[in-house]
């Protein structure tokens, strides 16, 4: 005997309508679970790395990118991330502060060489200069010791 199933439309209707009502919940638990995330996902870390690693993971990530397309995440900005994006902004402000100030304190800490006439190839090196330095800043908040080259 054939199983009977409600018709797609219908299907998809009623989780539209009851996945949208879920919001406060889905925020409140799933806010609620943010210390087991993060025990979970640090414990996590050797399966992440072997999943990323394994086997035809490269054709996986390429066949979802083919299925979905261009046009879906076209779709996806236009109807849905464009509404959130000032909102996520806004949130994401004290983030942004705590993790771009270093950075600006760096720049702010160096002095670089004069500059020299427009054109010259030794302008190059002050942009070297900040370069170096914001490296060396990124692996020391990393804590890693920088090395030539890294």
């Amino acid at each position: 005997m054939a199983l009977k199933v409600k018709a797609v439309s219908v299907a998809a209707s009623k989780w539209d309508t009851n996945a949208a009502r879920a919001a406060d919940a889905f925020a409140s638990e799933a806010e609620a679970a943010s210390s087991l995330w993060e025990a979970e996902t640090k414990a996590a870390k050797d399966n992440y790395y072997k999943a990323i690693t394994a086997s035809g993971v490269a054709d996986r990530f390429l066949g979802g990118v083919t299925r979905a397309g261009a046009a879906k995440f076209a779709r996806k900005i236009r109807e849905v991330a464009k509404d959130r994006f000032p909102g996520g902004i806004h949130s994401s402000l004290p983030d942004y502060t705590e993790r771009v100030t270093p950075f600006l304190e760096t720049i702010a800490g160096l002095t670089l060489k004069k500059r020299l006439p427009r054109g010259d190839p030794a302008n190059y090196d002050r942009v070297d200069e900040v370069g170096k330095a914001l490296n060396a800043k990124r692996l020391a908040l990393l804590g890693v010791r920088s090395s030539p080259g890294a």
